[in-house]
């Protein structure tokens, strides 16, 4: 850190980067030089033979070249090691050293060339001898073939742009030219990113709203890349870093205290019955993801319980059912939910960008019609998750300031006309008018329910949603205490999506940037304990958390440029020099919908979960707890669905169990 600039541009690379590869290519060389070497050594009588002298000759070259590439790659390990992230200085030499190495690949390239067209000239020598400078030349090109496309992985498209903006220093940030300087870099990093995902989403089609997703996608992920010179190899050290920071900072905590009031009678028994109501309608927020999840939660038995339904025609029990693209899903459904054929009023697979798959059925158990949004599971939802600017809802309630996530509001606009416009309620309050209505989804789904919830409230007074997994960066402040009056979210542990939003990635960012400023370890020393810590855990002491600047809100060494530009042009925490004053920001906080229930794990089940049952707790938890991104080896595992029923059912059996218990809850239980 910063990227090394090579040939007068920047690449994705550090020059603390390349203690691991070097020490691959050595072991690779020193192995293949020893061979080599061997072979000579062993087998120089039997190149008395026609073209022998070449090949004797072609041997003794190859050694004294990989003995010159050896000693230079050691050199490149060695440097490469010293220093800190944030104190390049002591691999100063670094440069030279590539340009020597990359310099040597000439010569080898010509070699291997050599070598392969003397092979082709079939020399009638050994059989041995001959075998092995085949795999010597084979060899040198797969070699070269793998630095080649290290290069390609490495080259920063923007390289030229960025390397011309360090030459102008941060010192000259104010000046006219390094602002249009600047300005052009963002736009030429905008559309490289639109660039790069038009690629990768290349199957989806090219309709407008992929279009618009394709540019506010590209624009998120520049605007925040931009204003820090980071490789990649940085942000995991920095993780690393901030796990075993976080954890040791929880070790040191003071327990905390004993709640000295016992929480009311209603406010544990409305836990209970939203927990109970959470572990119910979970199972149709499971249900949206069709058969994939079903055989995924079950990959044994599921295939043969629901082979049926896919391979049977429609029939007249599908008729019943409005909707398209059933195929596998409908029999998933069914076993998911328990329900009848008959109790599904609407069933739609349909899956574009804004445009999320649904279904809505009849759940005579809760006497509610349910509304059940999918999450993500396509790379159209992922573009839906992304267009994270914020846009102004139109609602018939008397709240201010009601600004959503854009891309999720879409999606919920879409399910609100497919409902209302094809008469989907309609049709399914004639069935059962006295039912209540009940919006539910997990992830994405949960997001989209939540503000379907408030998209239909003015219309059904009555409606509740059940929002699992949501992602916090989703309603302005106003909503979301708004929709605490019948909405619930439940986050299971350290779950990321809760707390993921732009805001929250950028103080990710700066925590990164601070835990890294200030630590006085090699980089390599860090992923390397970092790795072992995150498999096997351990005491976090004893790892390099060590933050010697004291006061951790200023850098000691800060990055190129990163404290003007992360106050100047950070989304989250300034206005664009082209807009007013009074514009909001184009990524204002948001926040997670309804009251929250967290499901704490109590103890430990293992890094990954996978060695014992997890025990979890429940209680009602305030927004403000899920306000930081925490770093764990859960954060992704705890979003899972499958996970989320599993840890339901668990709380749910084991509160019902003591539910006798004159103390049960009283010190998990925090009342918002």
């Amino acid at each position: 850190m910063p990227g090394m600039v090579l040939f007068g541009r920047r690449w994705a690379i550090a020059s603390d980067d390349l203690v691991f590869p070097g020490l691959f290519e050595l072991f690779v060389r020193v192995l293949w030089w020893i061979g080599i070497l061997t072979l000579y050594f062993m087998h120089r009588g039997k190149l008395d033979c026609a073209g022998g002298a070449l090949l004797s000759s072609y041997l003794i070259v190859l050694i004294i070249l990989l003995a010159v590439i050896i000693c230079t790659v050691l050199a490149i390990v060695y440097v490469s090691m010293k220093g800190t992230i944030c104190n390049p200085g002591p691999r100063k030499s670094m440069t030279k050293l590539l340009y020597i190495r990359l310099a040597l690949f000439l010569p080898e390239m010509v070699w291997a060339s050599l070598g392969a067209a003397w092979i082709a000239h079939s020399i009638q020598c050994d059989k041995i001898v001959v075998n092995g400078i085949i795999a010597t030349v084979i060899v040198s090109w797969i070699i070269i073939v793998a630095t080649v496309v290290t290069i390609i992985i490495v080259f920063d498209p923007l390289g030229g742009k960025v390397a011309s903006y360090s030459c102008a220093g941060p010192s000259h940030l104010d000046s006219h030219d390094s602002s249009q300087l600047f300005n052009g870099l963002k736009t030429a990093a905008t559309s490289v990113w639109e660039t790069r995902i038009k690629f990768l989403c290349c199957c989806i089609g090219k309709d407008d709203h992929t279009r618009v997703a394709f540019s506010s996608t590209a624009e998120l992920f520049s605007t925040y890349f931009s204003d820090t010179d980071l490789v990649p190899s940085d942000i995991a050290a920095g993780l690393a870093l901030l796990h075993q920071q976080q954890d040791n900072i929880g070790s040191n905590q003071e327990p905390d205290e004993v709640i000295s009031h016992s929480p009311g009678p209603s406010q544990e028994a409305d836990l209970d019955a939203e927990l109970e109501n959470c572990h119910h309608y979970m199972q149709f927020a499971a249900a949206a993801y069709g058969w994939p999840l079903y055989i995924y939660r079950n990959p044994f038995t599921g295939l043969c319980r629901i082979g049926g339904d896919c391979c049977r025609s429609r029939t007249t029990e599908y008729d019943l059912v409005g909707g398209d693209q059933l195929n596998c899903h409908f029999g998933s459904i069914l076993q998911t939910t328990g329900l009848q054929y008959r109790d599904f009023i609407h069933i739609s697979f349909h899956d574009k960008v804004y445009e999320l798959p649904f279904l809505v059925a009849l759940d005579h158990r809760k006497e509610s019609v349910v509304v059940a949004v999918r999450g993500t599971m396509s790379l159209q939802d992922i573009l839906t998750d992304l267009s994270a600017e914020s846009e102004v809802l139109n609602l018939e309630c008397e709240v201010q300031d009601c600004l959503a996530h854009k891309g999720i509001s879409q999606a919920a606009r879409y399910v609100y006309r497919r409902l209302i416009n094809d008469g989907i309620l309609s049709q399914a309050f004639s069935i059962a008018p006295e039912y209540q209505l009940v919006i539910v989804g997990h992830s994405l789904g949960a997001g989209a329910a939540a503000l379907l919830a408030i998209m239909l409230k003015a219309a059904y007074p009555q409606v509740r949603g059940y929002a699992f997994s949501p992602p916090r960066g989703l309603l302005s402040k106003s909503l979301c205490e708004y929709s605490k009056n019948f909405i619930v979210s439940l986050v299971l542990g350290m779950d990321v999506i809760p707390r993921l939003s732009v805001t929250n990635l950028e103080d990710l960012k700066k925590r990164i940037l601070r835990v890294i400023a200030h630590c006085n370890k090699p980089k390599y020393k860090i992923l390397l304990q970092g790795c072992w810590y995150e498999l096997f855990g351990g005491n976090p002491d004893n790892f390099p958390t060590e933050l010697d600047g004291g006061d951790q809100g200023d850098l000691t060494q800060p990055l190129l440029g990163e404290q003007s530009l992360l106050t100047r042009w950070s989304p989250a925490y300034s206005f664009s020099s082209d807009s007013p004053l009074d514009s909001p920001p184009k990524y204002p906080p948001l926040y997670p919908p309804g009251r929250i229930i967290h499901l704490e794990e109590e103890g430990t089940s293992g890094r990954f979960g996978c060695c014992s049952a997890a025990q979890y707790t429940a209680k009602w938890s305030h927004e403000a707890e899920f306000s930081k991104i925490l770093i764990g080896p859960k954060m992704l595992t705890d979003h899972m669905p499958d996970i989320l029923m599993r840890a339901l059912d668990s709380v749910v059996s084991d509160r019902a169990a003591c539910v006798s218990c004159p103390a049960q809850g009283l010190a998990t239980v925090d009342v918002a």
